[in-house]
C-alpha cells in the first residue's frame, strides 16, 4: 500500500517553512531593545523594565482580523497592505483608552500557504509595526486545507498596549456640550467589506481591476486603500490637551461604536455635511441603491476615528491635529441615548 503523506492531505510543511524563512528579516526589523530571543522559539519573550517609569501601570489589550478585505488583496494580487492594516486596525483600538502600542501577534491562515504572499503581509506588518516603535513579537502560520476557499487568506492580530491607570479614557468626563471631533479616514479601512463587494461585484458586475474616473484609479486600489493608524497624532495631543472620550469606527460604523464611550443617559448629534466623504462610499451607496442609515451603520463614511473634549479646547484641538490629518467639528453630546445623524 502507498504511503500517505501530509502534503497529500493538502499540507506541505516544506512550504510553510520557506515562508518562515522568507519573514524572518522583516520581523526582526520590529525589534528593540526589549526583546530577549529571537524568531523562531514557542513564544516571544519581552523585556517589561520599562514599566517602572510608570506609577500604576495598565496593560491595554485587543485581538481583530481584516476580514473580507483579503478577498479584494486576492482580487488584485496585492498583499502588503492587508498587513500594515491590522497592525493599524488593532493600534487604534487600544488608542481609544489612551493606550500607547508596545507589541504584537499576528495569525496568517489560508488552504495552502504561498510563502511570497506570506512575506508580502508580513512585510505590510513589519512597516507599520516599525512606524511606531511596536515590536512584532511572534505569530503563526497555518495551513487549512478545506477550511479556507482557496487563494483566500484570513489575517488576525493581538495587540498589547501600556497606559498609566489615571490616564486610561474611559468616557466618564463625557458632559452636555461637548464637541465631537471626526479625524478622517483614508477609505473603508477594514469594515463593510461583505457589502462592498456584494453590490459592486456580484449586483453590478465590476471588477477590482476597473477604473473609476471618480476614483482617480482602480476599484481594487480604493478599497485596498490602508487603514489609517491615529496613535502617531494622538498620543502627542494627549500630553497638550485633555480628551474626554474616543471611539474608532469600525464594525457597526456611527451608530454602534459611538455610545461605547457615552455616559448614560447622554447621546451624540452629528452633522453629516461636516466633512469630506471619500468618493468611494458614493460609488458604493449608489451601486447598491443603499439608504443612509444604513450606510452610517455599515461604514466609517469618511471619519475613522471621533473624539471627545471641552468645546474650550475644539480650536486647539483642531490646530494641531490638522497639522498631520484632517479633523472637523462634526457634531455635539446632547441630552439622550444614542446617536442621531443629521443635516447641519
Amino acid at each position: 500500500m502507498k504511503k500517505t503523506t501530509y502534503k497529500e492531505a493538502g499540507v506541505d510543511i516544506s512550504t510553510a517553512d520557506y515562508a518562515k524563512n522568507l519573514i524572518k528579516k522583516h520581523v526582526r526589523e520590529t525589534f528593540n531593545k526589549n526583546v530577549l530571543v529571537d524568531v523562531g522559539l514557542f513564544g516571544g519573550i519581552l523585556s517589561i523594565n520599562e514599566l517602572k517609569n510608570y506609577k500604576h501601570p495598565a496593560l491595554v489589550l485587543s485581538m481583530d482580523g481584516v476580514g473580507t478585505k483579503t478577498v479584494i488583496a486576492s482580487m488584485m494580487n496585492k498583499w502588503d497592505t492587508v498587513g500594515m492594516d491590522i497592525v493599524n486596525h488593532s493600534v487604534n483600538d487600544i488608542l481609544v483608552q489612551g493606550a500607547k502600542p508596545l507589541f504584537f501577534l499576528d495569525y496568517i491562515a489560508s488552504d495552502k500557504l504561498s510563502p511570497e504572499i506570506v512575506e508580502q503581509i508580513v512585510k505590510g506588518l513589519s512597516i507599520a509595526c516599525k512606524k511606531l516603535g511596536i515590536v512584532l513579537v511572534g505569530g503563526e502560520t497555518a495551513q487549512m486545507p478545506r477550511v479556507y476557499s482557496k487563494n483566500q487568506y484570513d489575517i488576525v492580530g493581538c495587540i498589547g498596549g501600556i497606559v498609566e491607570k489615571s490616564q486610561i479614557i474611559n468616557g466618564l468626563k463625557i458632559k452636555e456640550g461637548d464637541v465631537v471631533i471626526g479625524l478622517a479616514s483614508s477609505g473603508l479601512h477594514t469594515n463593510g467589506y461583505s457589502l462592498a463587494r456584494y453590490v459592486l461585484f456580484e449586483k453590478n458586475k465590476l471588477k477590482a481591476s476597473d477604473y473609476r474616473k471618480e476614483l482617480n484609479g482602480t476599484i481594487g486600489n480604493a478599497l485596498l486603500e490602508p487603514h489609517r493608524e491615529y496613535a502617531s497624532v494622538i498620543l502627542p495631543l494627549l500630553r497638550e490637551t485633555e480628551i474626554t472620550g474616543m471611539a474608532h469606527i469600525t464594525g457597526g460604523g456611527f451608530y454602534d461604536n459611538i455610545p461605547r464611550m457615552i455616559p448614560k443617559n447622554l447621546g451624540v448629534e452629528i452633522y453629516k455635511n461636516n466633512w469630506d466623504i471619500p468618493r468611494i462610499f458614493s460609488l458604493i451607496k449608489k451601486s447598491g441603491n443603499i439608504d443612509d442609515k444604513e450606510m452610517y451603520h455599515v461604514f466609517n463614511m469618511g471619519i475613522g476615528l471621533v473624539i471627545i473634549a471641552d468645546k474650550k479646547d475644539s480650536e486647539k484641538i483642531l490646530a494641531l491635529l490638522n497639522k498631520n490629518v484632517k479633523a472637523y467639528v462634526i457634531g455635539r453630546v446632547v441630552k439622550g441615548d444614542g446617536v442621531k445623524i443629521k443635516e447641519t
